[in-house]
């Protein structure tokens, strides 16, 4: 039988899971024990290797001088296109991209003199020390002839294009229904453009591949991936190796944010190098090279119409999104996702239009697509409300979508009215002056601002494997990663429960292909994901003992039918008579069994079937067979304090409320919502990566140039949670929060800045300048 389906009407009571814990790894970490990808210095002849990247953004090598860097001290060897081993698979071949899905973009550089972007890899120093390597490089001398980039989408070279799809994933043009035919009726209409600015992840650890060939035809890999499985196969292939022939790993993680979820050069550099110089390689992106190594949020501008009754219900939705790409790829976040589904509304139509331009491939970066997304719709929704006289709350309760508008499905669950309610309770939203421009506090305008979250459960699998001990302690294992957000812990906390045992006893173990095989975590897909799989291998434990007991004479448990008998405290015994029953060591010393092993698949979202027994009672048997639309939802709120001599933006005040199913650990929830929200208020008012128009570089690559968010620039924030049942998005009830914390955030704060001015600042970040220039605007 499934065991996707066999015990799961029975998910565990609360016991540890739902305890805002703290997290079982935080020792490690503060006192250093924790290793991450750069710091495995003890293999054999460590040798250090440092990218080389061309200053130019488009041309041709034309000469590469290296004899002066080569004979430095330590130079193992210099690679250039004219040296470099040659892949076995290459996403530059057409034909082998359906093999690299992984990789981060259909592009490997150093496999012709070709120059497409300003960093781009040219040349590897490879040496014995990264001083020496360090050393080598600034005396290499690489020639490139200049060509005239094209810049962004904005620049006038540039020719912009409807793909057909967006990589695979979305059409270029979405409809529903009649959108512009209603638009252009409605009573009341609204339009209005949106500028979002490039953003960079800037995790704090920056990508690092170490790459030991243990033997031939064997190589282990540490590196900084959200998946160890995906990088895995993705390097088999280039290399021409069975996935067998590759290990990878990644214990911790210094966040990823997206830009860890694919294989990008320096990954498959690594081992080729490794390989080529008989000795295992290190190398460490530099700060800058983060910038134009691993992917980025493109600039984008987002035109949105809305189309609506007299009374603030809405009629039609049309968004055109106009972004840049790398000369490669049909790359664009799918910003239509979220307008398209977020409130009721009977028509849509969604149009992307991308150019090809000298850049790097775009990609995922927390929430994309939804995040940006919001910034339009969110605001756009507050502006009509302003025009119709309404709350921006009345106004999306009453555009509320009881069904998901794009399949016409019931939601698997949805308490976004709660997230309204609560999020307006804790953060005084009834103290409101309906005016804008109204509240002062000094010489500060003072603004009140909020915006719906949303964020889709995107279909995984993975699998989980449990060994329980005869001493009464067990051993986890999946093939995930934690990305720092809490993994290690909210899965020991769910097998503690599901087994029955104290968490002290429970060691879980994650980050290594050679254990179970899971997805990559990403896309908010790691807690439902995992969690289930190893709930599922725990109940595969007890019930194997449970058929032991049953069929034993000695056990108290002996003749008892499997649905009469629940696990308590390391103990199986009878729900009707919990005094009859004993401990796994006695099961397992009469039946001479050292451990017994428990292996499960567990599902996340589309392919997942939930158990007649964990449905809800009051559902008729036709509504628990029909597909469900799944998504989280939650709601910011957002006070700030705008100098309207100056025009800096402050935050002083913040409450987000989400309803993701089953929280399993609200502490490091917390931390997720937390994260998610400073990381969209840094989008809001300081984050923005420059590219020069004309040479298309950028000119900030630094966290000196490039402004995050520090605590000074944030208050204290307040996050709750909706506690929601859901019986049909995994057997856990759980939903992913890492990514619906930051949609709709840049919105609240630029819905707060409009209510503290009454004007509207549409560009992204909303810098002094940019709100000075918004504030002087002839009315």
């Amino acid at each position: 039988m499934d065991t996707e389906t066999q015990f799961s009407d029975t998910i565990p009571q609360p016991g540890v899971v739902g305890q805002p814990l703290s997290r079982v790894d935080g020792w490690a970490k503060v006192t250093g024990q924790a290793k991450y990808s750069a710091e495995y210095n003890r293999l054999p002849g460590l040798s250090y290797a440092l990218i080389v990247g061309s200053d130019v953004a488009k041309g041709r090598v034309t000469s590469i001088d290296a004899g002066a860097a080569q004979r430095q001290p330590g130079v193992l060897a210099i690679f250039t296109h004219q040296n470099l081993p040659k892949l076995a698979k290459s996403p530059n071949n057409p034909d082998d991209r359906r093999a690299l899905a992984s990789s981060g973009m259909s592009f490997f550089p150093l496999e012709s003199d070709q120059v497409y972007y300003a960093g781009q890899p040219v040349a590897v120093v490879v040496a014995d020390t990264l001083e020496h390597a360090q050393a080598a490089a600034a005396l290499l001398r690489v020639s490139i002839a200049p060509e005239v980039p094209v810049s962004s989408y904005e620049a006038k070279n540039a020719e912009l294009y409807v793909p057909k799809t967006i990589r695979g994933y979305a059409p270029g043009v979405t409809k529903r229904g009649e959108a512009q035919a209603a638009f252009a009726s409605a009573p009341v209409q609204l339009t209005a453009t949106y500028v979002h600015a490039t953003t960079h992840h800037n995790p704090m650890e920056p990508g690092a591949t170490t790459a030991h060939w243990e033997a031939p035809d064997r190589l282990t890999v540490y590196d900084t991936t959200q998946g160890v499985s995906e990088t895995q196969k993705t390097l088999a292939a280039m290399l021409g190796l069975a996935q067998d022939q590759v290990r990878v790993i990644t214990k911790y993680l210094g966040g990823g944010f997206g830009c860890k979820a694919w294989v990008w050069p320096h990954v498959v550099l690594a081992p080729l190098l490794a390989k080529a110089v008989g000795r295992p390689v290190k190398l460490v992106l530099t700060r800058p090279q983060q910038f134009t190594g691993m992917g980025l949020r493109e600039e984008q501008t987002q035109t949105l119409k809305l189309g609506a009754t007299r009374e603030g219900k809405l009629l039609a939705l049309v968004h055109e999104k106009t972004s840049t790409t790398s000369p490669w790829e049909d790359w664009a976040e799918t910003n239509g996702r979220i307008i398209n589904m977020l409130y009721a509304c009977p028509t849509f139509e969604g149009t992307y239009r991308l150019a090809h331009a000298n850049v790097m491939t775009p990609t995922s970066t927390r929430a994309p697509g939804d995040m940006p997304g919001s910034f339009a719709i969110e605001c756009s929704m507050d502006d009509l409300a302003a025009q119709l006289n309404l709350d921006p709350i009345q106004l999306r309760l009453l555009n509320y979508a009881e069904v998901d508008p794009t399949t016409g499905h019931a939601w698997s669950s949805k308490s976004l009215k709660e997230c309204y309610a609560r999020g307006a309770e804790l953060f005084g939203w009834n103290r409101r002056n309906p005016k804008a421009g109204q509240t002062r506090e000094g010489h500060l305008l003072v603004g009140y601002g909020m915006a719906t979250a949303s964020y889709p459960v995107h279909g995984s699998q993975g699998t989980a494997r449990v060994r329980l001990y005869a001493d009464g302690h067990a051993v986890v294992q999946a093939g995930a990663t934690d990305l720092g957000t809490g993994t290690y812990t909210i899965n020991t906390q769910v097998a503690a429960d599901a087994l029955g045992l104290p968490m002290q006893n429970i060691r879980f173990e994650l980050g290594d292909t050679n254990l179970p095989t899971t997805q990559w975590s990403g896309g908010s897909t790691a807690a439902g994901r995992v969690s289930s799989s190893v709930y599922l291998a725990c109940q595969e434990v007890w019930q194997k003992l449970l058929k032991v007991a049953v069929i034993d004479k000695k056990s108290p448990l002996y003749g008892a039918k499997p649905e009469d008998v629940a696990v308590e405290k390391g103990r199986l015994q009878l729900k009707a008579n919990p005094a009859k029953g004993e401990g796994y060591a006695d099961i397992m010393q009469r039946a001479s069994l050292s451990d017994v092993e428990g292996s499960a698949l567990g599902k996340y979202g589309a392919g997942y079937e939930a158990p007649k027994a964990t449905a809800n009672a009051n559902m008729n048997k036709k509504e628990d067979a029909a597909p469900h639309s799944m998504h989280a939802f939650g709601a910011h709120f957002c006070e700030v304090h705008v100098d309207p001599e100056l025009g800096t933006v402050r935050v002083t005040r913040w409450v987000s409320v989400m309803s993701a199913g089953r929280i399993l650990n609200p502490k490091t929830a917390r931390s997720q919502v937390i994260g998610g929200s400073i990381f969209g208020i840094g989008a809001a008012l300081m984050e923005q990566t420059v590219r020069d128009p004309h040479l298309a570089r950028y000119t900030n690559a630094t966290l000196a140039d490039y402004h995050v968010c520090t605590n000074a620039d944030i208050p204290n924030m307040t996050v709750d949670f909706i506690d929601e049942h859901d019986p049909y998005v995994n057997a856990m009830g759980v939903k992913g929060i890492g990514e619906i914390s930051i949609v709709g955030v840049t919105a609240a704060v630029a819905n707060a800045v409009y209510h503290a001015t009454g004007k509207r600042v549409r560009s992204l970040p909303m810098t002094p300048a940019r709100v000075l220039a918004t504030l002087h605007e002839p009315a």
